[in-house]
């Protein structure tokens, strides 16, 4: 009987590509994401006054300041430590290190149970969905027209959304599970040897065990009549 552990195993993703390939083509793509933020942080921080966004008093009544310097030095911290992260998802899944798969598995679970919990406060407070429009400034595009429809077809769209991205961030961490598996997979070394007749298949242990020598019998001693 085949266990659900093995049941959704496989070496392949997105139907054309090995999971080695994805794990790589994935921990990329983060790692470009996560740098054009860093560039972003730091063009910030040598330039506040340009960058620097502010809030005029006719959209919340005060000038509030979004990002101040201590939240860009803290989304930098966390920009670079994400560079790293995937930077060893991909050196492992390149170099076959199933040990450095793990902690950009982790940030996914971490992700994915973080998206998780804003659905779940959607279906407890439904309310929030509009306390969040309203909050936003009035030149927010359409915005009174996501207002005026019905609150429950705000949130069943909002859910709906939020599925389609739990989804696929699903199938991304089955992705980067397969890999790590796969990997770990190839690092045993343990050998089976498998030998096929006509009609049946035969699973041998590996030929150091299964050949014993068995020890010398002391030789008889005869008795003379």
């Amino acid at each position: 009987m085949i266990s659900p552990w093995d049941r959704w195993y496989s070496t392949s993703c997105c139907l054309c590509c090995h999971v080695r390939t994805g794990t790589i083509i994935l921990g990329i793509w983060y790692m470009l994401i996560n740098a054009v933020v860093l560039l972003i942080l730091l063009s910030a921080l040598n330039d506040p006054v340009h960058y620097r966004y502010h809030l005029t008093s006719s959209e919340l009544g005060t000038d509030i300041d979004v990002m101040d310097d201590a939240n860009i030095c803290i989304a930098t911290a966390i920009s670079l430590l994400m560079i790293l992260i995937c930077g060893m998802a991909t050196y492992g899944a390149y170099k076959q290190h199933a040990a450095w798969i793990i902690p950009f598995f982790c940030y996914q679970i971490f992700d994915f149970a973080l998206n998780t919990l804003v659905a779940i406060s959607v279906v407890v407070y439904p309310n929030t969905v509009q306390d969040y429009l309203q909050q936003l400034p009035g030149t927010f595009p359409y915005k009174e027209d996501i207002m005026s429809f019905n609150n429950m077809c705000l949130v069943f769209a909002v859910l709906l959304f939020i599925g389609c991205i739990l989804s696929f961030k699903a199938y991304l961490i089955g992705c980067v599970l397969n890999c790590y598996r796969y990997v770990s997979g190839r690092g045993t070394t343990e050998v089976m040897v498998y030998v096929t007749t006509n009609d049946t298949t035969v699973l041998l242990p590996p030929y150091e065990e299964a050949v014993i020598i068995p020890p010398k019998e002391p030789p008889h001693e005869y008795m003379l009549a």
